[in-house]
């Protein structure tokens, strides 16, 4: 039996449990470079325990919906921001923890100019476009090879992610 998950609209208030909604919004925080630049300051809570942050590019593949969700993951060590570079949209997919496990998933249609961020040990699905492959630039922890700090979890009956 699938248990079906439905697409809601992505705010700043609604995922705040899980992380941040990356978004210029309004007026800028602060004007720069000789006033012909505006900043829209600390959109996100990048962190990592250990190691270092970095910046890499993501290209992942688009799906439709609906779909079949069999999996989660999370990052205890960093946050993982994610901007997409095209205007398409995608589903930021997130579980509450409860007790070291993945709650009941919550997904997220964001938009165009609208990026996201995990907050260290959320749980969330993989990118997850729902027009043409999309890239994304991505903020995370950079590991130094001698540790994983992907923990995985196969859903024993998957979530149906629906409209």
């Amino acid at each position: 039996m699938t248990r079906v998950v439905r697409v809601e609209a992505l705010s700043s208030a609604a995922f705040a449990p899980f992380g941040d909604v990356i978004k210029a919004c309004g007026e800028p925080d602060r004007i720069i470079n000789q006033d012909r630049c505006g900043r829209w300051h600390d959109l996100a809570r990048i962190s990592a325990t250990e190691g270092r942050l970095g910046l890499s590019l993501f290209r992942s593949a688009s799906r439709q919906l609906p779909f079949e969700l069999t999996f989660v993951e999370r990052h205890r060590l960093g946050s993982q921001a994610f901007m997409p570079l095209a205007a398409d949209p995608y589903l930021a997919i997130v579980c509450p923890d409860q007790d070291g496990r993945p709650g009941h998933p919550r997904a997220f249609l964001a938009g165009a100019g609208e990026g996201i961020n995990y907050l260290p040990g959320t749980w969330h699905a993989v990118l997850t476009p729902l027009a043409d492959a999309t890239m994304f630039a991505v903020i995370d922890r950079i590991s130094d090879g001698t540790d994983d700090d992907t923990e995985v979890h196969e859903f024993d009956t998957p979530y149906r992610i629906e409209p």
